[in-house]
């Protein structure tokens, strides 16, 4: 059997599209997590770098005073920095999300590497919905789940607002079997 390697490939009715940059890129059938994410990704890539930049100006202007070099840390991390703080929170947002089955919770996530947990409900101990000083001002929760099990055994979706959090608590732990039912 011979197979033609220079076989043009099979056309197709559908056009071409174009991916908005601002919408998630998910797996078909996946929820994305709350907007407001990215805010609060943001906010902590602000806190990790504002920090650092003030560092890089106090090494220029005291450690390298009077060098040519001067003001070469400064610039190197506001510049990374800035990038940090305006593209990582969206392409950290564009890849979350979420599918609430009927015996299981599937997260993906990933930039630059992906993962894709699955977490089946009989395997779940126990659920906590928390909430940080960011998530509450920005409206958003995390729903924890603890599994069975010593490696990876705490699941962590966050972005969800809090209501919905609630809601899958509440859907996860009505299919829990617990030894007392």
């Amino acid at each position: 059997m011979t197979t033609d390697l220079a076989a043009p490939p099979p056309e197709t009715d559908r056009p071409a599209v174009l991916r908005d940059p601002l919408q998630p890129h998910l797996p078909e059938g996946m929820h994305p997590v709350e907007r407001s994410y990215a805010w609060v990704l943001r906010l902590r890539q602000m806190a990790t770098w504002i920090p650092l930049f003030i560092g890089a100006l106090v090494l220029d202007n005291f450690a390298f005073e009077g060098q040519p070099f001067r003001g070469l840390a400064t610039a190197v991390v506001g510049i990374v920095g800035l990038a940090a703080i305006i593209f990582v929170p969206q392409r950290i947002y564009r890849r979350l999300g979420y599918l609430l089955g009927e015996k299981m919770l599937r997260i993906v996530r990933g930039w630059l590497f992906h993962v894709d947990t699955i977490v089946p409900f009989v395997r779940v101990q126990h659920i906590d919905v928390a909430r940080g000083p960011l998530d509450k001002l920005l409206g958003t929760a995390s729903l924890i789940v603890h599994t069975a099990g010593t490696h990876n055994s705490i699941v962590t979706l966050p972005g969800l607002s809090p209501e919905r959090a609630g809601e899958m608590r509440d859907t996860i732990r009505a299919t829990i079997k617990t030894d007392w039912q």
